[in-house]
C-alpha cells in the first residue's frame, strides 16, 4: 500500500518527455508591435512592458517591434499589434487606415489611448467612428497599475494560446498569468478530490483513496511550479526545481497536516473536507512559488501554516460549489405500475364487432336478465342463455 514515503519520489516518477511540451509552450516567440506617431508613448509603453510592476528591480530588453506610422511595414509580423495614440492629438486619420488594413488581414489590433490623465476634465476621448479593432484602452503609459488593471488583461484575452511565454518574456504579464495557473489548478485538483470522493460512497467502483489520490495531486503540484517557473523566468531544466522545492513538493509536508482530518471519516461526510484540503494546498504551494520570486526567500513552515489556513477557506467554498452542483436524486414515491387492460372475452369481442359493423340496420338487442347487448338477430343471450324478447 502507497504510504507518504513514496510521496517524496514524486519527481523520479515525473518523466522529461510530460514536461517537453510545457518548456517548448512557454519559450516560444511573442512578437509584440508597438506603433504610433513620434511622441505617442510607444517607448514608455515599451518599458511599462518590460517590467514587472510587483517587482520593478525586474526588468528584461525583451525584444519589440517599435514602428511609426511612416513605416508600419514591420508590425505585420506580430502576433498583436498594439496602436499607440496620443489621445491629446485630434486627427487619427493615418491610424485608422493602417487599423482597417491590419484587421482585414486578420491580424488583432489594440487601440493603446496613451496621455488619456491629461485631458482636461469633462472631455473625453477623441471619437473615431471608423475604429476597428480587436479592444482598446485609455489611460496613462506610466501608470504601472493602470498597465497591470486594464491593459494586461485584454492582451491576455487576445493571446490565451501564448499566455505562458508572454509572461516569461515580458514581466508585465506574469502575475495575472501566475494567479490563473494557480487558480486552474487548484480548481482542477479540487474536482479530481471531488470525483474520487464520490466514488468513495458508490461500493461498485472500489477505488482506492487518501494517500493514492495525494500522490496524483502532489504530481499535479509539482507540474504548477514547473509551469509557474518558467513563467517567472527562471530554469528550464525541471532538475533544479528538486534542489530549490523538493522537501516542500514530494516530501508529503502538507499532506502530514490532513492526514489526520481524512483517515476514518465517514465517507459521505469526508467529501467537504477532502476537497477543500486538495484545493488548499495547491494554493499554499502556487503562493509558495510566487513568494520565492518576489522576495528571494522561501515561505518557512509556520508562514505555510498560516497560509493554509487562510487557503482552506476558499478551499470550503469551492468544495461547497461543486457538491451543490451534483444532481440530487428525486425522492418521490413511485408511481405505480399500470395494469395491463382488460382484454374482452370471446362473445363480447363477437358482439363489439357484430355492433361495429357497417352491416346493422337493426338495433341491438337488449337481455332482459343480465342486460348486455346482442346481436340484433338474436334468439337466445350469448352471455347468460336467457331467452331474448322479439
Amino acid at each position: 500500500m502507497s504510504s507518504f514515503r513514496s510521496l517524496s519520489s514524486i519527481w523520479k516518477n515525473i518523466k522529461e518527455f510530460e514536461l517537453r511540451p510545457i518548456e517548448e509552450d512557454a519559450c516560444r516567440e511573442v512578437r509584440l508591435a508597438l506603433v504610433g506617431a513620434m511622441g505617442s508613448g510607444r517607448h514608455t509603453l515599451a518599458a511599462g512592458l518590460r517590467t514587472d510592476p510587483r517587482r520593478p528591480s525586474m526588468h528584461l530588453p525583451s525584444p519589440l517591434i517599435i514602428a511609426d506610422l511612416e513605416s508600419p511595414e514591420a508590425a505585420s509580423r506580430a502576433h498583436l499589434i498594439i496602436l499607440v495614440l496620443d489621445a491629446t492629438r485630434t486627427d487619427f486619420t493615418t491610424e485608422a487606415a493602417l487599423a482597417k488594413k491590419w484587421t482585414n488581414a486578420g491580424k488583432p489590433v489594440i487601440a493603446f489611448w496613451n496621455k488619456a490623465d491629461l485631458l482636461e476634465a469633462g472631455s473625453g476621448i477623441p471619437s473615431w467612428d471608423d475604429l476597428e479593432v480587436a479592444g482598446s484602452v485609455a489611460g496613462s503609459a506610466l501608470d504601472s497599475q493602470f498597465l497591470l488593471k486594464s491593459f494586461a488583461p485584454l492582451v491576455l484575452r487576445l493571446l490565451p494560446d501564448l499566455s505562458l511565454a508572454l509572461g516569461r518574456s515580458f514581466p508585465l504579464f506574469r502575475f495575472p498569468i501566475a494567479h490563473q495557473l494557480i487558480n486552474d489548478t487548484c480548481l482542477a485538483n479540487a474536482a479530481y478530490a471531488f470525483s474520487t470522493g464520490l466514488a468513495e460512497v458508490v461500493p461498485i467502483l472500489d477505488l482506492p483513496l487518501n494517500i493514492t489520490d495525494m500522490a496524483v495531486l502532489t504530481k499535479a503540484q509539482a507540474f504548477l511550479v514547473y509551469r509557474l517557473g518558467l513563467l517567472l523566468g527562471f530554469s528550464t531544466r525541471w532538475q533544479d526545481y528538486i534542489a530549490e522545492f523538493g522537501s516542500v513538493i514530494g516530501g508529503g509536508f502538507l499532506w502530514r497536516q490532513l492526514a489526520r482530518s481524512l483517515v476514518g471519516l465517514i465517507p459521505v461526510w469526508g467529501i467537504l473536507p477532502k476537497v477543500a484540503v486538495a484545493y488548499a494546498g495547491t494554493y499554499v504551494v502556487g503562493h509558495a512559488i510566487l513568494q520565492w520570486y518576489l522576495t528571494g526567500r522561501h515561505i518557512d513552515r509556520k508562514q505555510l501554516n498560516a497560509l493554509y489556513r487562510q487557503a482552506l477557506a476558499h478551499g470550503r467554498a469551492n468544495a461547497q460549489r461543486l457538491i451543490k452542483s451534483l444532481p440530487k436524486p428525486r425522492l418521490g414515491r413511485k408511481k405505480k405500475a399500470e395494469l395491463p387492460p382488460k382484454s374482452a372475452s370471446e362473445p363480447e369481442r363477437l358482439a363489439a364487432e357484430t355492433l361495429t359493423g357497417n352491416e346493422l340496420s337493426t338495433p341491438p338487442k337488449a337481455c332482459p336478465d343480465c342486460g348486455k347487448s346482442n346481436a340484433a338477430d338474436a334468439v337466445f343471450c350469448q352471455y347468460c342463455g336467457k331467452k331474448l324478447n322479439d
